[in-house]
């Protein structure tokens, strides 16, 4: 096992990390930027170095930073939480290259599933079903309206390196396709420096549904069910929960068993979430992302896993710790992500916390690195903490979730918890009745 583990991450997830790392006797190096000399993770680590000013490209994706705090504090290991380098496969190999274990998937994986093209090309053939588009990059305009009308409209135009709801564009019609195109290129060249896009069917009311997996990389596998991800504004995830509403157990177990089997064909190491667009029963592969996820906790409370703790240890070296037939499902999570917006515009809302009252009683977590004076930089995304709120059904769930809502005292600093206060009374949520167009639908009925 690891000895020091050097955390490359801020906020809640690197707090996260930390606490899981203790549990485990393994001593944490907290690095940081200079407006996050007082984060909650950087006074609890046994070290701590600063990387540099506030900006990420100077900071937090300063690669060169992050190993030479590594080397000087005798570092064993590295963890990059979600977001920042963790689904980079340059930094991953660099870190491999110096010495240092990443506490991640191979290089060569996380470079090919952060391709969309490359990943939907490989899943196909490890029996992963996907959505009906091309088979690689459009090259054309004239090459987008063949595939379109042999596809049928509408369809979506998606940047291969895309990610967040960037460079995706919809055309529900020839005369659409042509503007799609170019502006997908555009916004995908603007924020990922490649402007091939390709093409598929664009779903109408789908879910969201993605599946958990752990891989040891020794051929053992298992699948921690699925998460529904659905309520999304932008293509950014709102509120998860766990299981889905959607699936019945025979289709749980269909698709979470075709997960494995790839993953055990493609000889995945580390934590990985497979994410599906669901719709009239059938699933269809969207991406797989190479890193632990915002949402894992809805998943470790239904099944009493805990997954920071399994990628550590399997990056040690470790076999799995369990098999498929021990993990067993139990009750029902939701997790709200509350951010530091305006709750109707979702505007931004940095400064400095003068109140806060995290919520608590049985079958409530908060993964949290705030405190009561602690200043929201406006440098970063404006995660407050994640509210998880676990019962024996879905209905008891909600109960909690509402009750533990309305304690949660955020001061100083606007928070969606009213958001979420109104859409879990909402009556199509209530009954499980909802679709990944849903919350925007709801957010332009109400500015009308």
């Amino acid at each position: 096992m690891f000895d020091k583990v050097l955390i490359a991450n801020r906020g809640e997830i690197a707090l996260r990390i930390h606490r899981a790392c203790r549990e485990m006797g393994i001593a944490t190096v907290a690095v940081h930027s200079t407006a996050d000399a007082d984060a909650m993770h950087v006074r609890l680590a046994d070290e701590s170095v600063c990387i540099g000013p506030p900006p990420s490209a100077k900071s937090y994706l300063n690669v060169p930073a992050i190993i030479a705090a590594a080397e000087i504090t005798g570092t064993d290991a590295i963890h990059p939480g979600y977001g920042f380098l963790s689904e980079n496969a340059n930094f991953a190999q660099i870190v491999e290259e110096h010495g240092f274990t990443f506490i991640g998937p191979r290089p060569d994986h996380i470079r090919m599933m952060g391709d969309k093209i490359v990943a939907k090309q490989t899943v196909r053939t490890l029996g992963i079903p996907c959505v009906p588009g091309s088979d690689g990059a459009v090259e054309s305009e004239a090459e987008a309206k063949r595939l379109a009308a042999d596809i049928g409209y509408p369809v979506l135009i998606k940047a291969s390196a895309g990610g967040g709801g960037r460079g995706m564009k919809v055309a529900r019609d020839e005369s659409q396709l042509g503007i799609a195109l170019s502006t997908a290129r555009s916004e995908a060249k603007a924020a990922f420096g490649d402007d091939s896009v390709y093409i598929e069917k664009y779903l109408e009311r789908p879910r969201h549904i993605e599946i958990q997996v752990i891989c040891d990389g020794q051929g053992g596998v298992v699948h921690l069910g699925e998460r529904d991800c659905s309520l999304q504004r932008r293509h950014q995830k709102v509120l998860e929960e766990a299981p889905s509403p959607a699936l019945n157990t025979a289709q749980r177990d269909e698709i979470g068993e075709i997960v494995s089997d790839a993953m055990r064909k493609l000889g995945y190491l580390g934590v990985g979430t497979v994410e599906f667009l669901f719709e009239n029963g059938k699933f269809y592969f969207i991406e797989m992302n190479t890193r632990v996820q915002v949402e894992h906790p809805v998943t470790e409370a239904i099944t009493g896993v805990d997954i920071v703790r399994e990628q550590i240890r399997i990056a040690a070296g470790s076999p799995l710790s369990f098999a498929q037939r021990d993990v067993t499902f139990e009750g029902h999570a939701i997790e709200c992500r509350i951010n530091a917006e305006n709750p109707r515009t979702f505007a931004p809302s940095p400064g400095r916390i003068n109140d806060y009252h995290p919520p608590g009683g049985l079958g409530v977590r908060v993964d949290s690195a705030v405190y009561a004076g602690y200043r929201i930089p406006p440098y970063y995304d404006s995660l407050i903490g994640k509210l998880i709120v676990s019962g024996r059904t879905r209905n008891e769930c909600l109960m909690r979730l509402r009750r533990a809502l309305e304690e949660y005292v955020v001061g100083g600093v606007e928070s969606t918890i009213p958001l979420h206060l109104r859409l879990i009374q909402e009556p199509d949520f209530v009954n499980g009745d909802y679709h990944i167009h849903w919350l925007e639908e709801l957010i332009a009925a109400q500015d009308k």
